[in-house]
C-alpha cells in the first residue's frame, strides 16, 4: 500500500490529460448546443450520446504510455498501475458527467439514470479497449485505434444492431428499459473483460 501510494503522483504525470481533456471539451460542446435553439433541444438525447461518444474517445486513451516496455520490469504489476491509472480518471469522468447533464436544460433532459448507465458502458468499453490492445500487443499507445474501433462500432451499432437487441433507442420507444438492460450487461461484461485484460501475460513475448 505504500508504494502504492507513492506512485499516485508519477503515474499522474504519465496520463495523457491534454487528450482527455480536448475530448472532454468536445462532448461539453455537444451538450451546450441543447441549449442554442428548440429544433437541439428535441435532439437532447441524441447530442447527449455523442457527448458521452466524444468522452469516451478522450478515455481510448488512458494507457497510452511511451515507455511501458523500460517500466515492465517495475516490481510493481501492471494490474496495479493499470488500476491507478483508472482510478485517477475516474474523478475526471464523474465530474465531466455531472457538467454534461447540467449544460442539458430540465425540460428536455433524458432520464438521468439510463443515460448515466450508457455513458458507464462507453467508458468502461473504451478503457477496457487499450487494456486489450495493451494485453495483446506491443503497442506503447493504444489510444488512436482503440478509438477508431470505438467510434467504428458505434456507427456499425447503430446502423446495423439488430432491432430485437436494440441499445440506441429513443426515450418515447416501448424497447427503452429494455435497451437498458442490454447496457447493464454490456457494462458489466466490459468490467469483467476489462479485468482480465489488466492482468500480466503468462508468457511474455520475446522482442528480438
Amino acid at each position: 500500500m505504500p508504494l502504492t501510494r507513492q506512485l499516485v503522483l508519477p503515474v499522474h504525470r504519465t496520463v495523457p490529460w491534454g487528450t482527455v481533456g480536448a475530448a472532454g471539451a468536445a462532448g461539453l460542446l455537444l451538450a451546450a448546443l441543447t441549449r442554442t435553439g428548440e429544433s437541439a433541444e428535441r435532439l437532447s438525447l441524441y447530442l447527449l450520446r455523442a457527448a458521452i461518444l466524444a468522452f469516451a474517445v478522450g478515455l481510448a486513451f488512458l494507457l497510452d504510455d511511451p515507455a511501458r516496455h523500460t517500466t515492465s520490469t517495475v516490481p510493481t504489476p501492471r494490474p496495479v498501475r493499470v488500476a491507478l491509472r483508472t482510478a485517477l480518471a475516474v474523478p475526471a469522468a464523474v465530474t465531466w458527467w455531472t457538467v454534461a447533464l447540467l449544460l442539458v436544460p430540465p425540460d428536455v433532459r433524458p432520464p438521468v439514470g439510463a443515460l448515466t448507465l450508457e455513458a458507464g458502458a462507453a467508458f468502461v468499453l473504451a478503457v477496457t479497449g487499450a487494456a486489450a490492445a495493451v494485453r495483446f500487443s506491443e503497442v506503447t499507445r493504444p489510444g488512436l485505434p482503440v478509438a477508431v474501433g470505438l467510434l467504428a462500432t458505434a456507427v456499425l451499432a447503430m446502423l446495423f444492431w439488430p432491432g430485437r437487441w436494440a441499445l440506441f433507442v429513443p426515450v418515447e420507444d416501448e424497447r427503452w428499459a429494455a435497451a437498458h438492460e442490454r447496457w447493464g450487461v454490456v457494462l458489466a461484461g466490459a468490467v469483467v473483460l476489462g479485468a482480465v485484460c489488466a492482468i500480466e501475460p503468462l508468457r511474455r513475448r520475446v522482442r528480438l
